[in-house]
Formats: C-alpha cells, structure tokens, sequence
C-alpha cells in the first residue's frame, strides 16, 4: 500500500491519541496470522510485529535543488523549496506538534520520526514484546511448535495490554534477547568474561557499555549469568546502559529493581539517559560496547546518480502546508554525506555495490533510448559512521559487539533501502517510501557489513571480525539449551539474515 494512501487512511486516527474512541477488536475474531509473523522467507528475520510548528532556524536556499515530481502529485514545489527553511531533527527535538513548512535531509526526517522525544515511534508507540517464562525449547518437537506457542503468546501478551489501555495502532516487535532469554544473554555473557580474561584481567574491571538496551533483559542475563559463574569477576563488573528515550530508561530501572537479584545488581548499573550522539564524555578505561540490533534504526541518507555524468545528489523531504510529503534532491552534498562517500571509497578492501551497476551495464543503459537520467535511491549509513566518531574520539580503548540485519525482505526501492511499516489492527501494514507519517511506522535498514566493517576500521583503526548469527551462537552459546527433541534448534536457524561483528 503506497504512503499517500495510508496517509488518508490514517491521517483522522492519527489526529489523536490512538484509540481514545474506538473499541478494541475481540482477539477471537482475530487469527494468528494477522497477530504476528514469525518468520520471513526461509527464516530470514525482519523487525516483525509479533512490531505547533514553532520558530525554526532559516538555511541559506539552493538553486542546485530539484523536486521529485510523480505522477500521482503534479503540484510544483519549486518556490516552496526556495523559501522553506532546512531544519534538522535537533532543531525539532522539543517541538511538540510534526512540523511543517520545512524541508529536511532524508537522515534528519528519519531521526525526528524515529526519536522525537514528543512524537517519535520509539518515545510514544513501541512495545518489546516479552513472551514470560523462558521456553522450554528441550520439551518442544520441533521448530514448527516453537512457531505456535510464540504465537500464542504474543496473543496473550497483546491481550493483556488491551485490557489495560486498548490501542489499535499499537507497534509490537520482539528481540532474540527476549525470545532466547537467557540463553541469547549468555552466550554475550560467555563471550565477554573470555575476552575481559584473555586480555584486561586483573589489571581494569570488566566495563560493558550497552546502547539500546529495550527492557533490560540483556542486562539481567549477563550479570546473573557472571554472578553465577565468576564471583571475582562479578565483583569487578560494571553495567552502564546508554538509552536515549526517558520511557525506556525508566523500564529498564524498574525491571532491575523488580528483579530477584536487585540487591545485588543495583550496585554494578548505571542507567544514562541521554543519546549516543549527545556524548562527550572521555572514558579512557577499556570498555566493551554492545550494540544489537541498532544499527538497523540509525539514520541514512539517500543519494540517487546522474546515469550519463555519475554524479551524486542528494535526496531530502519537503512538508507542505498540509502535512504533506515531497522528495527532492540537491547536487551538493552536506559535509556528513560527502565524507561517506570519501571514507567508503578510501577504506573499500573490496567491490562495494552502487546504483549505478558495472561499467558495462552503465554503457549498455547510457546508449539505449527512454531511460531515466537518475538511479534509484542508495540509503548510505550517514549516522552509523558518526557513531563510529565517536566511539573513537570517547572511546578509544573500547571493543564493539555489535548484531544486526546484512538483508531485509520487503524493502522500499533502492539500495541498501528500508523496510518501512506500521501495525495497524494487529496487522502488518507496508509501504513504499521512508516518507511517512512521523512517529507511526518503524524505519530500518539491512546493514552491508562488508561495507561498515571497513568504514568502522578505517575510523578507529582496530581490527574486526565478523561472522554469522549461527556461527557466532555455535562458538558461544550452549546450543543445547535450545535444541528441541527433533534436532532443530531455533537460536542457530531463526535470523539467518542477521550478521555479528566484533572488535579483535
């Protein structure tokens, strides 16, 4: 379903709080299917939902900007694009209305959905699934049973929060952290004492810094797991969680204190509520530093090439008067985007895709008449390379974790392109474009490890590694603690599309 239809669809219920008039729908008249999708194409995992205008800061204007025009809007945008000022999701951060009457950069358009904290989908609309009772994955037959009893329980879990306050636009996503728990946890856990004792014990406690750490669980099932295996070094760990929205950051201290082992914990944490992006703090002590499963939500540019001169340009939203969205592209490029694109070429050990294709195919496309004079859209991983700044200017003696999508199924166009959807109903709704209605629908990208494993090196100067999520489960996970009785084991086949890259 494309945006502009959604965005008459939902444009009345999205003009309140959700679901404040309407009644929930009895979750008899609802089949699993339309709850939750477990599992994309051969396993392949995907963030599933199981998931007032104010005074704005003037920007000199470009001429060297050129509006999107499709057929299903014709209006010109051209003056808007002379006089509306360029913002940044910074200069929205404590509006409390969407804005309009601007024009932003693909990457800020996409922060200020994501992480406003007045409107964003992380500060108003998401919900972590958590499925209860660890599962028993060795009294299960096999992964088809895994399937139903998840799906069971995410029915009952979103059962219970209807009851509370009921929600039909309600997001929901769930996490291996949460649907492993604690074996997920663990193996993170094992991964972490081996390292701290190969190279910094007793010389500098065991620091772990996490950044997007959802409910905590994470958190929980590496301490209980050093408490329980490594009193020494336990006494020598500390646990900070970096988490930029106040809603989280206060589950997570709840859920430690709520926690059997509080008493004990509550002394190795440190809860910091602010964005990774906001630090400057030096920490000079080595430090490992987890980041699963954020890399998919961090902001991206979108550039498009001349076919015939390979030039880039790149591409941003413009938000009219009434609400609504126009691309446009710019043949200059913002300081952040051009140094990708010098950093990447620079620091490439091999081939990386472009829009543009191989050089043959490029002749071949130049010399054939009736072909568009752009490339669909290249999303490039603009705000993962500014983590990456500041992993090595505040942290420099850090070692990085890190867990994500290498593909996504269902993508908007382009490359290296999102996936962009909302639940509404307790289904699934797709769209086509990034360009959505802000705060209601989930943007995130497959991450080139390929690609971010030699930016990340070329920035810090460290050494990496980087292999599967099933060969990284085998090295460190006790696998079988998750191996039903036919032999499969769902931690090892579930996220077949997700990559680990670690800091050697």
């Amino acid at each position: 379903m494309d945006s502009q239809v959604l965005n008459q669809l939902f444009r009345q219920l999205f003009r309140h709080p959700a679901c404040q008039s309407l009644r929930p729908q009895s979750s008899s008249a609802l089949r699993r299917s339309d709850c939750v999708r477990l599992a994309c194409r051969d396993h392949r995992q995907c963030r599933t939902f199981l998931t007032r205008r104010g005074q704005t800061k003037r920007r000199g204007t470009d001429d060297s900007m050129m509006w999107h025009k499709r057929d299903d809007y014709p209006k010109d945008i051209t003056e808007e694009l002379k006089t509306y000022p360029l913002v940044t999701a910074k200069d929205l951060r404590h509006q409390r209305e969407r804005p309009r009457q601007v024009k932003m950069l693909t990457r800020e358009f996409i922060d200020d959905s994501l992480y406003n904290p007045n409107y964003g989908y992380f500060s108003k609309h998401a919900t972590i699934f958590t499925p209860g009772e660890p599962f028993e994955f060795n009294k299960m037959e096999d992964g088809r049973e895994f399937n139903q009893l998840l799906g069971d329980r995410y029915t009952e879990f979103e059962d219970r929060l209807d009851e509370i306050k009921p929600d039909i636009a309600r997001q929901l996503w769930h996490t291996p952290t949460e649907l492993f728990r604690p074996y997920y946890g663990e193996a993170i856990a094992r991964y972490l004492i081996s390292n701290y004792k190969l190279t910094l014990y007793p010389y500098h406690d065991l620091i772990i810094y996490e950044m997007g750490a959802g409910n905590g669980t994470m958190m929980l099932n590496v301490l209980d797991f050093i408490r329980d295996t490594d009193h020494e070094v336990y006494q020598r760990t500390k646990f900070k969680i970096i988490e930029i929205s106040p809603s989280l950051a206060d589950l997570q201290m709840k859920n430690l204190r709520d926690s059997v082992n509080a008493a004990g914990h509550m002394g190795h944490v440190e809860i910091i509520n602010r964005s990774i992006f906001d630090w400057d703090t030096y920490v000079h002590s080595p430090c490992f530093f987890l980041a699963l499963e954020v890399f998919d939500n961090f902001a991206h540019d979108a550039i498009r090439y001349d076919t015939k001169t390979e030039a880039p340009q790149q591409g941003g939203v413009l938000i009219d008067a009434d609400g609504e969205f126009r691309e446009w592209y710019s043949t200059q490029l913002d300081p952040v985007a051009s140094r990708f694109l010098r950093v990447r070429q620079a620091a490439a050990r091999r081939p990386f895709p472009t829009p543009l294709g191989s050089k043959m195919l490029r002749g071949l496309r130049n010399s054939l008449p009736f072909q568009n004079g752009y490339t669909l859209p290249e999303y490039i991983p603009t705000r993962l390379m500014q983590f990456f700044d500041i992993l090595h200017a505040y942290f420099p003696a850090h070692r990085l974790i890190t867990s994500d999508f290498s593909t996504l199924p269902d993508a908007v166009p382009g490359l290296n392109a999102p996936v962009v959807q909302t639940r509404y109903k307790r289904r699934t709704v797709p769209v086509s474009t990034p360009f959505v209605h802000q705060g209601y629908f989930d943007i995130f990208f497959p991450t080139d490890f390929n690609v971010i494993e030699d930016v990340y090196r070329a920035i810090t100067g460290k050494l990496t590694r980087v292999l599967s999520h099933e060969e990284f489960m085998e090295r460190w996970a006790y696998i079988e603690d998750t191996e039903t009785r036919s032999g499969e084991n769902p931690l090892l086949t579930w996220y077949k599309n997700a990559s680990v890259l670690t800091t050697v």
